[in-house]
């Protein structure tokens, strides 16, 4: 299922939701079309498990057990953190990716900035055996594959298309599948600009650009004024944004709005790409430092 939703703006400004969120009801969003052809490459191969990496409430992990459950793999995720070891049970994202068979291998914040080394990679399959690796969030040629299919043809009436950035993927996608016309902006999500060499491994066109004003202090950073926006846009349009990608980017675009960045008469698409289980993780975090919590349903 998918759906667009459309809002108007002064200066006759139009802002349309794409709801790739809304693609499964739990890979849903950029990891659905990440995963996509990494399914198919890793049953291409003939591969019986997958392996990746992420964080203690991420999305990539939440989607690859599920879809390796889905889709009869099995699944191993490199947890960033040893000392989540022992705090399953109060992690609803790491219960929900155990339920749905992953097993953990927990690591110090050290060695998991070692994931990209071969001799770590090489000691990962000597201990886990044959494995089929879905890098961290996902994005390789695959991945890029899946997210050229997020635009289609109808999609030519727009000028602009935004996305949230992790780690460059999606938006390598929607750039390769632009035409002449368009421009792509993108909000990263971390902070810095360093994403820019990464996206550039998989783009040739130029029509693009990241806007790293909008992070909220880094990556699942939060303030009261973007859980308010993102309460108030809820109440206003029963759209749920996640906290960590699609609400930073969509706060960003009715930002610039009001600043007078887009001209008059601007068709603008925004993908919005799911994330939304995370929501359960920042309202823990959220009700811990006594701040007011997302209110969305989701």
């Amino acid at each position: 299922m998918n759906q667009e939703v459309q809002i108007q703006f002064p200066n006759s400004i139009s802002v349309t939701i794409k709801r790739d969120d809304l693609l499964h009801p739990v890979v849903s969003g950029n990891k659905f079309r990440k995963l996509k052809y990494n399914l198919l490459q890793a049953k291409c191969e003939n591969k019986k498990t997958l392996l990746t990496f992420g964080g203690a409430f991420s999305n990539h992990i939440a989607a690859v057990a599920y879809a390796a459950q889905e889709n009869g793999f099995q699944s191993i995720g490199i947890i960033r953190g040893d000392e989540l070891r022992d705090k399953i049970e109060n992690n609803p994202t790491l219960q929900f990716a155990q339920e749905c068979g992953m097993q953990f291998e927990f690591v110090s914040r050290e060695v998991y900035r070692l994931k990209k080394e071969t001799s770590f990679l090489t000691s990962i399959q000597k201990h886990f055996g044959d494995f089929y690796l879905v890098p961290e969030g996902g994005t390789n040629p695959q991945a890029v594959k899946g997210c050229e299919e997020i635009l289609t043809p109808e999609d030519s009436k727009f000028d602009y298309i935004c996305c949230a950035v992790g780690t460059g993927g999606t938006i390598s996608g929607i750039i390769n599948s632009t035409l002449p016309h368009q421009k792509v902006m993108g909000f990263p999500a971390l902070k810095g600009d360093f994403l820019q060499d990464e996206i550039r491994i998989f783009v040739q066109n130029e029509n693009w650009e990241l806007n790293t004003k909008y992070h909220f202090g880094g990556y699942g950073k939060v303030n009261e004024e973007l859980i308010h926006f993102i309460n108030q846009f809820y109440q206003d349009t029963k759209i749920p944004l996640d906290p960590v990608y699609t609400g930073k980017m969509v706060y960003g675009v009715f930002d610039l709005i009001q600043k007078n960045y887009f001209p008059a008469y601007s068709n603008i698409l925004l993908i919005h790409t799911g994330g939304l289980q995370g929501i359960y993780g920042m309202n823990v975090k959220l009700k811990n430092k006594n701040l007011p919590i997302l209110t969305v349903d989701v």
